[in-house]
């Protein structure tokens, strides 16, 4: 205990004094929000992966899914870093490069606007960034109280208030140019923990084919290429995981703020590298679940009813794999992704209210000084609104993972990638994906279907429905035009 005390106490040291450098260095908006616009590749490709990954993957979606679905959830590793970063890299990361198509804009609310000359589809897009990035931060700040519990043997809402404040701290005093420099060390981290899990993983279990076998004999589909609950689950889960972060506006802005095109092409392959050992790792790991707990040698991890806690395996299993010498080195990989994720969310959901909402709309000759300050206090509150709904303690991690991707992939997806190749695509249209998406991904929610197939087919309905209501709409105008 008192080595993890000693270790998390110089970690937190070393992310303040990340903090007070970026302090010093940040005097624009720009600078807080961007980092100036002059990000190299790693530490982009990093600064990517580290947002991509958090306590929502090791904690909510490892337990969840590997308890479930066996080995068929490294298929979620693999889609998502070959869909949801490399391709995502290379068909919105180069094109955001591109000046003519991204139209002098900073931000995704701000390049919906001026790509369809709508100042009623950025003042949607705001509000949906809004409303539906609440509930993912306050996923990933139960994903770490939950770690911290099990670690500390500290009550819940202590652990939430601490990196409540913590990540408020770290936030407000500097912004992207901090949080850029500071996922660089994160992702090296990652990297060395999830390599040291893997190898104790194999080691408690006896090696893989043991691991394997035992896993077997508890139900032969946990090791088949399709797990128990079928193929539609597990390819909504592949889906919603992959696609969504081709319009995520966190991921979006790690384009906007790297340097050129060619930083794009050497962080592209970093990032995917990074994505398929963090993610591989996870939900192996998570899969080994069913293998070393059960009710008699982890209560805390299953109900009365005998039925496991999907969130609180993770951190049982992570108590029970790793040898007690290493077990902060698992607490670091942990809290370096979540952190991370947290400014990532955090910096998105400020320059939102701050720049598309306020000097948008309320206050368009606002100081460049006065938007700092205000986008610290802005982030300040956004913690705040995050930590009060993690206390709630509504839902799973997964599912309140799954309605918040969906619900930003179902607006943000058919409006962008549409916006950023067809040149055909109308004001119309985009209106209707965005709202329409979703309309369908919250309707099928809200009907009981599981958050994540509502997330994958609100995100395919915004996706068809942009080309489509643009067709129709071209084909009136031409028939207006052919009348006069």
């Amino acid at each position: 205990m008192t080595t993890k005390i000693i270790v998390l106490s110089l970690y937190a040291l070393m992310i303040i004094l990340v903090g007070i450098r970026g302090l010093r260095g940040t005097r624009t908006f720009n600078d807080f929000y961007l980092g100036g616009g002059n990000v190299g590749p790693w530490m982009t490709a990093f600064s990517y992966g580290t947002a991509y990954f958090s306590a929502v993957l090791f904690i909510g979606f490892a337990g969840n899914i590997g308890w479930n679905f066996g080995y068929s959830g490294l298929w979620v590793a693999l889609v998502n870093a070959l869909v949801g970063v490399l391709l995502a890299w290379r068909v919105v990361g180069m094109r955001l490069k591109d000046p003519r198509v991204t139209l002098g804009a900073n931000t995704l609310p701000e390049y919906l606007k001026r790509r369809y000359g709508s100042p009623e589809l950025k003042l949607l897009a705001s509000l949906v960034i809004f409303v539906f990035m609440i509930p993912y931060t306050a996923a990933v700040f139960m994903g770490l109280s939950y770690l911290f519990t099990a670690n500390f043997d500290i009550a819940y809402w202590h652990a939430l208030a601490a990196m409540g404040f913590f990540t408020a701290l770290y936030m407000v005093m500097g912004g992207y140019k901090s949080m850029a420099l500071i996922d660089m060390i994160f992702g090296m981290i990652m990297a060395v923990s999830v390599v040291i899990l893997f190898f104790s993983t194999l080691y408690e279990g006896g090696g893989l084919p043991t691991l394997t076998l035992s896993l077997n004999e508890i139900d032969p589909r946990l090791t088949r290429a399709v797990g128990p609950p079928g193929w539609w689950p597990l390819l909504s889960i592949v889906l919603l995981t992959s696609l969504a972060p081709f319009a995520m506006p966190q991921l979006i802005q790690k384009f906007y703020a790297i340097r050129d095109r060619n930083t794009v092409k050497r962080g592209m392959l970093v990032s995917t590298l990074f994505a398929v050992l963090i993610g591989g790792v996870a939900y192996f790991v998570g899969a080994t679940s069913r293998v070393f707990l059960s009710s008699e040698t982890a209560p805390a991890a299953f109900g009365i009813d005998g039925l496991p806690v999907y969130d609180i395996l993770m951190p049982e299993l992570l108590n029970n794999v790793v040898p007690a010498s290493l077990n902060v080195i698992i607490l670091l990989l942990i809290l370096s992704a979540s952190m991370s994720t947290l400014a990532a969310l955090v910096l998105v959901s400020g320059s939102t209210f701050v720049k598309d909402f306020y000097q948008g709309f309320i206050n368009p000759g606002v100081k460049d000084s006065s938007m700092t300050l205000l986008m610290r206090i802005m982030s300040a509150v956004f913690i705040f609104m995050a930590v009060i709904l993690a206390y709630m303690n509504l839902d799973s991690i997964v599912a309140i993972l799954g309605i918040s991707w969906g619900a930003l992939g179902s607006f943000f997806l058919g409006p962008f990638i549409w916006g950023l190749y067809s040149p055909s695509v109308r004001r119309s249209g985009a209106i209707a994906s965005g709202t329409g998406g979703l309309l369908v991904c919250l309707l099928l929610y809200a009907g009981g279907m599981p958050s994540p197939q509502a997330g994958t087919i609100g995100m395919l309905s915004s996706l068809i429905l942009n080309p489509l209501v643009s067709y129709l709409r071209n084909v009136a105008v031409g028939k207006e035009v052919g009348s006069r």
